[in-house]
């Protein structure tokens, strides 16, 4: 039996395989994306609490050292829950517009991520950011808390990319 795509061409095979995963299909976009509340770590934490205490009550009545040990690292690490559960007061496009307000041009094309600083995991949204000019002639990176809004960095400078071959 004959290929069906080999008179085709080379092309033809690989376009057919070609497809963007459903996630990334723009047709499908139904709204802007929110990300999930940090606090749903509280929800983790409710879990450790009562198994913890159940092992631990249970470790207590039997005088299972393992037990005892077993509930107290449950606890411990529902108490780390509850500590790193912050409230992310600051959504992407919040810290959008506080990253355009930062740098010193007017922003085109940008980026946000959130990542977690320190022992608790305080969120931090790291927002990268072109001129609004084209191609962009400047480029910045601002951090800022994602709990209270404060900048606690930026960088800009001109855009080093060359985006000649693109125009």
């Amino acid at each position: 039996m004959a290929d069906e795509n080999a008179d085709a061409g080379p092309l033809a095979a690989v376009a057919a395989g070609d497809v963007l995963p459903s996630e990334l299909d723009v047709t499908a976009y139904v709204g802007p994306y929110l990300f999930p509340d940090i606090r749903r770590r509280r929800i983790a934490g409710w879990i450790h609490v009562v198994i913890g205490g159940l092992a631990l009550a249970g470790g207590l009545s039997s005088g299972n050292s393992g037990l005892i040990g077993a509930g107290v690292f449950l606890l411990l690490v529902a108490g780390y829950h509850f500590l790193a559960a912050w409230p992310l007061k600051i959504d992407q496009t919040e810290a959008l517009a506080v990253a355009s307000r930062t740098v010193g041009f007017p922003v085109g094309h940008a980026s946000a991520q959130l990542g977690w600083r320190g022992l608790r995991s305080r969120p931090s949204w790291r927002v990268l950011v072109y001129s609004a000019d084209a191609p962009p002639s400047m480029r910045g990176l601002v951090e800022l808390d994602a709990v209270d809004a404060e900048v606690l960095g930026e960088y800009d400078e001109p855009n080093p990319e060359d985006w000649s071959d693109l125009e």
